[in-house]
């Protein structure tokens, strides 16, 4: 058997899928709302179903010739485990300095690490990107975001 890119993007995407799934059971209910038709487990439920169908999908109907083969050559493997490395920086600072310095710096970091080093270009790339982010979790959807550990400590509050 030829093992090809769409063979190993269809098992991955039916892993990520499984364990979304298995996972979607442990989704807190309200009294009560597990006998209702839709809870909040409903779509976690229906998404981990549907990706399942359609990894399995790509598996039988991933083509399966020798020119189709899987090559590992040209991918560069150090940029991937440096912005691997990034992310779980990332999730440490955000306890430290808060969301929107984290992503900022987050953000600024792997634009770097793939290449673009124009300053102006790394902060509009940037900054906008966190705060509308920080804007739509913080004012619209009303999710409280911790202001830092660092921060609280130099400003109070």
């Amino acid at each position: 058997m030829i093992i090809t890119k769409d063979h190993i993007g269809g098992l991955v995407f039916l892993c990520l899928s499984v364990v979304y799934g298995y996972y979607a059971g442990d989704i807190a209910l309200l009294p009560g709302d597990e006998f209702e038709p839709f809870h909040a487990q409903t779509l976690p439920y229906a998404l981990a179903t549907l990706g399942g169908i359609l990894s399995i999908g790509l598996l039988f109907t991933a083509d399966k010739g020798v020119e189709h083969k899987l090559s590992l050559k040209g991918y560069d493997f150090p940029l991937v485990a440096k912005l691997l490395l990034l992310v779980v920086l990332f999730a440490l600072a955000l306890d430290w300095v808060g969301f929107m310095l984290a992503t900022v710096f987050f953000l600024i970091s792997g634009y770097w690490l793939l290449g673009e080093r124009r300053p102006k270009m790394l902060l509009l790339a940037s900054v906008p990107f966190a705060a509308g982010i920080w804007f739509v979790l913080t004012q619209l959807l009303d999710i409280y975001l911790a202001p830092g550990k660092l921060l609280t400590q130099l400003f109070g509050g």
